[in-house]
């Protein structure tokens, strides 16, 4: 009786630390294939285990993103977990920029993964969360403060990047769209630093579940816990115990590794998608995928858990902070490398942007969500995914 005990034990423990541990693992795992592939010449290889591999460690520095963000409290929690994912788009997309001068629809592509990763953002992670969390409980609710602020910043920051595709759509030359890039760019940071002080200074309320919302949760988690159906932790977990220094650390060790993943997934990838002949609207789409996926993995562990808050701070913070931040960073990156990026974005991509922004304002401007909401953000996103290809 006691060994067939033991036994179970052991595989519980076993089941628990794969559970905790599979994506740093597989991460390191497929780094180091993508990087044998890479040094014999495999590209096509190479390329899906790069970007398998950046997946996983993305994975986990979401998770360790999430364990600093619960011990930061909101708005700074979601502000972490945005900044850590942000940081794996500007690494892929500054490398990307890096192939331009070998592969010149690299640019294209980057410009399309600037614009994609909001539209991710704000349909997949939006609505498979919002989908998800609504076939659970029938309806979720939030903060109705928080979406209208983002959507309003939203709004400002699309309309600010037409400046450079208007000039470059009337005909004027390369270097004025350039040098009203450069102007744009910085605008977008002020008004980063702006609503960064308004997030987390002035109007932290605004970012914060209500008495309404948090009501609701509780009795949520009452019920569960009645019901005796609550999600199970896992005590264990080493990075549940480290310091929050250290995770900041491991956090910024595993965004190094990402780099260099990066560096040979943008190196060999451009290749790929030229010999398959994939369009730069679906590589833009694709890169941002891969970027977003860690968030994407959060957002619905969060929904799942009756924490739309979260999924709603997460999804609209990080696609503030992909327009505000992450375009004065490739630019300036840009500049230092002697790479220009123009922001001269096509037609499909601006409308893109405004549809998706005018149907998250629709579908969480009265502060409830439900499944049918996040089924409309995933069909707007099909949508947009089949004129991507095909454009």
């Amino acid at each position: 009786m006691d060994s067939h005990s033991d036994t179970h034990r052991n595989i519980s423990s076993a089941g628990a630390f794969f559970e905790n541990y599979w994506d740093i693992f597989s991460g390191i795992l497929l780094s180091v294939v993508a990087y044998y592939f890479h040094h014999i010449g495999n590209g096509t290889i190479s390329t899906i285990f790069a970007a398998l591999a950046i997946i996983s460690l993305s994975i986990t520095v979401s998770e360790v993103a999430d364990i600093l963000a619960e011990r930061l409290d909101e708005p700074y929690g979601s502000f972490v977990l945005t900044f850590t994912a942000v940081a794996v788009e500007i690494i892929l997309l500054f490398n990307i920029m890096l192939q331009a001068t070998a592969t010149p629809a690299a640019m294209q592509t980057v410009q399309g993964g600037i614009i994609s990763a909001v539209i991710v953002d704000m349909n997949v992670l939006l609505g498979l969360a919002v989908f998800i969390g609504g076939l659970a409980f029938s309806e979720q609710q939030h903060n109705e403060d928080t979406s209208s602020s983002y959507t309003t910043i939203l709004y400002v920051a699309s309309l600010a990047l037409l400046v450079p595709s208007i000039l470059g759509h009337s005909g004027h030359d390369t270097q004025t769209v350039e040098k009203a890039s450069y102007m744009i760019g910085g605008l977008l940071f002020l008004f980063y630093i702006t609503i960064l002080i308004f997030q987390t200074k002035t109007h932290t309320h605004f970012f914060k579940a209500t008495a309404k919302s948090r009501i609701f949760r509780y009795k949520r988690k009452l019920m569960e816990s009645e019901n005796g159906s609550g999600e199970e932790m896992h005590e264990n977990y080493i990075f549940d115990k480290l310091p929050s220094l250290v995770n900041f650390i491991v956090i910024f060790a595993l965004i190094f590794l990402i780099g260099i993943l990066a560096e040979i997934f943008a190196h060999d990838g451009m290749h790929l998608f030229k010999e398959l002949g994939i369009s730069t609207g679906l590589a833009g789409l694709t890169i941002a995928i891969i970027s977003v996926a860690p968030e994407i993995f959060t957002a619905v562990k969060a929904a799942k858990n009756d924490q739309i808050q979260r999924v709603v701070n997460i999804a609209m913070g990080a696609s503030t902070v992909s327009i505000l931040l992450t375009v004065p960073s490739l630019l300036v990156l840009g500049y230092i490398a002697d790479v220009q990026l123009p922001l001269s974005f096509n037609p499909l991509e601006i409308g893109a942007l405004i549809f998706t922004i005018i149907l998250a304002w629709k579908t969480t401007d009265d502060g409830e969500t439900n499944y049918f909401e996040g089924i409309s953000h995933l069909m707007l996103f099909l949508c947009y995914a089949v004129i991507a290809a095909l454009y």
